[in-house]
């Protein structure tokens, strides 16, 4: 890992942008050490700087003590987009303006999204975990279809927030039913892109097999209406998951 640029801002957070190989990201840290972490992701397209993103990270070091770090997934924010990328969200958009179902497009483009995410966030994982300034426990918010695989294949994670309105593939519901960790599940009522049932299907599914096997130990949905203010629901995860200090 190294660092790129440095800055302290005005609320006492220590901001920092990396490199870890091909993997560009942000770190924010507070003034006490070592901090629990918080992995912080973003929805497809968007940007490990996205305003609201930015604002929750600062947020949670300057407000609870912890650090979160978010970093550009495949073909997001300064990562090179392939043709096979740019391909697919043309498919996707041209699907749902005609609408046409979409399933076999969500599969194409998200599975090897996740194939090639989870990988590099438990890589940055390692890197942050190796750093004196940071802990643990350790908590995930971001992404669903991301967030549920790595979830099930990286044991550090003890705790997550699901931005659950997004497309999430028919073939990661099975993982989704291996969920282990406490939940939040944040899903947009009225979401113009993404039909509110498969948000719920979702959900029915983690809690299903929650319901059948005693974990996860704490789970529950969050039905927000305007994904701006997502950062008023999505601190739960610092107060009563991860555990505030």
């Amino acid at each position: 890992m190294r660092f790129t640029s440095e800055q302290r801002l005005d609320d006492g957070v220590l901001e920092r942008e990396f490199t870890l190989g091909e993997i560009p990201g942000v770190l924010w840290t507070p003034g006490s050490a070592p901090a629990p972490l918080i992995l912080i992701g973003h929805n497809g397209g968007l940007h490990k700087r996205l305003p609201r993103l930015v604002a929750r990270a600062r947020h949670y070091a300057a407000e609870y003590g912890f650090a979160a770090a978010a970093i550009d997934a495949p073909g997001h924010g300064d990562r090179p987009r392939s043709a096979v990328d740019e391909q697919a969200r043309a498919d996707l958009r041209r699907a749902m303006e005609a609408g046409e179902p979409v399933d076999e497009i969500v599969d194409a483009f998200i599975v090897p999204l996740v194939e090639r995410a989870v990988p590099e966030w438990r890589t940055t994982l390692d890197a942050l975990l190796s750093l004196p300034e940071i802990g643990g426990p350790v908590g995930y918010e971001g992404m669903t279809a991301i967030g549920i695989r790595l979830a099930v294949v990286e044991p550090r994670i003890s705790a997550a927030v699901f931005f659950g309105g997004g497309f999430v593939p028919g073939t990661l519901f099975e993982a989704a039913r291996q969920v282990t960790i406490p939940l939040q599940f944040l899903l947009q009522w009225d979401d113009e892109l993404v039909p509110r049932e498969s948000g719920l299907a979702l959900f029915d599914a983690i809690a299903a097999a929650a319901w059948q096997t005693g974990d996860p130990g704490l789970i529950f949905i969050d039905m927000i209406h305007n994904f701006e203010k997502i950062g008023d629901h999505a601190f739960n995860v610092t107060k009563s998951v991860v555990g505030a200090r």
